[in-house]
């Protein structure tokens, strides 16, 4: 196996004062940009400011100074890994893995159900998190194995063991099962069961 070296190395061959000066001009555009969001994610993380600047100072160092490429940002990101990884172990991986629904208040999901209803996907309850969009809305998906883009989303109905009554959600919007349902936009497909088997499917919207 061929010994890694880090390429400042090779790149300080012919190295100019006219690409330091570029590289210089390049750091500070970076700064501008790094540093502040250091700060941010210190805060959001729950640590003070200080230690943000000293993570991305110290981390973007050494990873510009290990990098395998002679061009690369060493923002702060990454370097908050070890945070994120303490705040994991105190406060669980709640709210780590987040989906989005394709659906909205265009099609009849009410928005006070922003931050406090639920779904049900692959079996498992996933509560919403953030506002009800027109087209669509997040949920938190972080304790549901093997999630997978085109997974059924139940927002009023059964799956597995579970089941979300139209009452139910209608009590965290603030009304009632009947005008739930009546809510249903019309661009939101019909489909029409006889014997547990698909009977029909109905489209409404003009074109369909």
């Amino acid at each position: 196996m061929k010994f890694f070296s880090p390429k400042l190395f090779s790149s300080l061959k012919g190295y100019s004062a006219s690409q330091l000066v570029s590289d210089l001009v390049a750091g500070v555009i970076v700064a501008i940009i790094a540093l502040p969001l250091s700060i941010a994610l210190a805060i959001a993380s729950g640590v003070s400011p200080q230690q943000g600047l000293y993570t991305a100072i110290v981390a973007g160092f050494v990873i510009a100074f290990l990098g395998g490429s002679r061009v690369n940002i060493s923002g702060p990101t990454a370097a908050f890994a070890t945070i994120v990884a303490g705040v994991v172990a105190t406060q669980g991986m709640d709210g780590l893995f987040i989906a989005t629904v394709m659906a909205g208040y265009a099609d009849g999901v009410p928005r006070l159900l922003s931050g406090c209803g639920e779904v049900i996907i692959r079996g498992v309850k996933a509560p919403i998190v953030g506002r009800v969009c027109m087209d669509q809305f997040m949920v938190d998906v972080t304790n549901i194995p093997g999630v997978q883009p085109g997974d059924i989303v139940t927002i009023f109905g059964t799956d597995g063991e579970e089941t979300i009554t139209a009452d139910e959600v209608a009590a965290k919007a603030q009304t009632i099962g009947y005008e739930l349902v009546c809510g249903i936009a019309p661009r939101v497909p019909r489909v029409y069961l006889k014997n547990g088997e698909v009977d029909s499917l109905v489209r409404t919207l003009p074109g369909e």
